[in-house]
């Protein structure tokens, strides 16, 4: 077993006895503040395994996070291995968190653990135990056991702190700056979708007779339907700015390629109107192309006209 020295600011060291020869150098604890160490603080500690080449730590092994003692757990556990020359060296960074409530300074035993190397061979695994050994940790109160007397228990408290002034200045400057982003976002989407002031604006006549559509409260089911295909009407001759008729259609479509989507149920509605107000027979209208269909075709005209 080899040992060497180490300067007295590495705080602790120690080494174990009865190690395997030719199977393990030493195991060496270091903790970098083992003294001062209050409720609640976290101790960090480094475990190094020195063995040789071929060997490695089976983490199963290892010390499962959790409660050690009644004043200590154990929170987290970090593994390192690395190969230098014709040693392999293990390392482990262990945070434990002390629990213990002190009414003086004190020494507590840290407990030790076990852990298992193994080197894997032709012949099989050999395997060697080592004990990582205990060490100390210095726990102090928090308070005095018996403080000074005073006569308002009130100076038993520390005052409170003075906490560092916010400027809140530019914290305004920056919310100011993005509420007057929203509000411009907002006024662009409402002119886009022409919503609340922007709702008569020019420019979206199938937009227009959507909303006409749905505001429609007409008790008669004819009555409605006629409406509905006036509001259609009305939206196609605002689009073109001039009469659309049937046989307009496709010079319409040429004009106002963003409508070619729906040409087919634009037919179809000149069929219906030409039922309905010429032929007489709007129930044969309403039964071929319903008041429904009349809003999902406007539905489709209003968004090709936000798009275009």
């Amino acid at each position: 077993m080899r040992t060497r020295a180490l300067p007295p600011s590495l705080a602790l060291l120690f080494l174990s006895a009865g190690l395997a020869d030719a199977q393990l150098r030493s195991v060496e604890v270091r903790s970098p503040r083992p003294f001062g160490v209050f409720l609640g603080d976290l101790v960090e500690a480094q475990v190094d395994i020195l063995a040789d080449p071929g060997f490695s730590l089976q983490r199963a092994s290892l010390p499962q996070p959790g409660p050690v003692t009644y004043w200590l757990d154990l929170r987290t556990i970090a593994l390192d291995e690395t190969a230098s020359g014709a040693v392999r060296r293990v390392r482990l960074r262990l945070t434990y968190q002390a629990f213990y409530a002190a009414l003086d300074a004190r020494t507590l035993e840290v407990p030790g653990f076990a852990v298992t190397l193994a080197s894997p061979s032709a012949g099989g695994v050999s395997t060697a135990t080592v004990q990582v050994p205990g060490w100390s940790l210095g726990v102090s109160p928090l308070r005095e056991v018996q403080p000074q007397r005073r006569e308002d228990p009130a100076e038993y408290l520390r005052p409170d702190g003075r906490g560092e002034r916010i400027a809140s200045r530019p914290l305004f400057a920056g919310a100011a700056g993005l509420g007057a982003l929203a509000i411009v976002a907002a006024l662009a989407t409402a002119h886009d979708r022409a919503w609340g002031p922007f709702r008569r604006r020019r420019g979206r006549p199938f937009a227009a007779a959507l909303r006409a559509l749905r505001r429609q409260r007409a008790p008669d089911p004819d009555q409605a339907y006629r409406g509905a295909l006036l509001a259609l009407h009305r939206g196609l001759d605002q689009a073109d700015g001039r009469r659309v008729l049937a046989e307009d259609l496709g010079a319409f479509l040429d004009r106002h390629a963003a409508f070619r989507e729906q040409a087919a149920g634009l037919r179809r509605f000149f069929e219906a109107s030409r039922l309905a107000f010429f032929g007489g027979r709007i129930a044969e209208a309403r039964a071929t192309w319903p008041r429904a269909e009349a809003e999902a075709v406007l539905t489709r005209l209003a968004a090709a006209e936000r798009r275009a």
